[in-house]
């Protein structure tokens, strides 16, 4: 498999609302998975989605655990979520700050539900039920919005974005 490329904002695929995969085509599609979960990882990201790397599917990687980029993250182990949907929000909203690996260099604090169940395939073809809240379901929305072709900016207001640089002066990370 060639090596993958993370789209940046501007690519026109980002834009896009993915397509969902049928239970045949998950085995087909298992080397590229693996592929996307290391780009993911040498970028020290927490999630990564198909389309961030140019492949318009619905499918998404959550994988939480403290890096660089947000070092108070959770540990999880990384789940490949296939055909993934949220079936139910709280009204409880947080809003924190995110990133993304497909806008380099800018923070923005997100408004996100705080507890969501959602429902996905596995490679195997398992339909999983579950629950999610704080970080982890936060990470679940960002890379659910990929799907549906939006980025993090654009739930955040204009107020709250920052380069990354200003960003850590404001958790004292510098």
């Amino acid at each position: 498999m060639e090596t993958l490329t993370i789209a940046q904002l501007g690519n026109p695929i980002l834009r896009e609302h993915a397509t969902p995969l049928s239970a045949a085509q998950y085995q087909e599609f298992a080397p590229f998975f693996n592929a996307l979960q290391l780009k993911m990882l040498e970028n020290n990201g927490v999630g990564i989605a198909a389309p961030q790397v140019s492949e318009s599917i619905r499918a998404f990687i959550v994988a939480s655990r403290p890096n660089p980029r947000y070092p108070d993250a959770p540990m999880m182990e990384p789940t490949l979520m296939l055909n993934p949907e949220i079936t139910w929000a709280s009204e409880s909203m947080e809003k924190d700050w995110e990133g993304c690996l497909s806008i380099p260099g800018i923070r923005a604090l997100v408004n996100r539900h705080s507890h969501i169940e959602v429902r996905y395939d596995t490679l195997e073809g398992k339909e999983v039920k579950t629950q999610m809240e704080g970080f982890i379901a936060r990470i679940f929305q960002h890379e659910l919005d990929h799907l549906n072709g939006l980025v993090f900016l654009d739930r955040a207001e204009r107020a709250d974005y920052y380069t990354e640089a200003e960003y850590l002066k404001l958790i004292g990370q510098t």
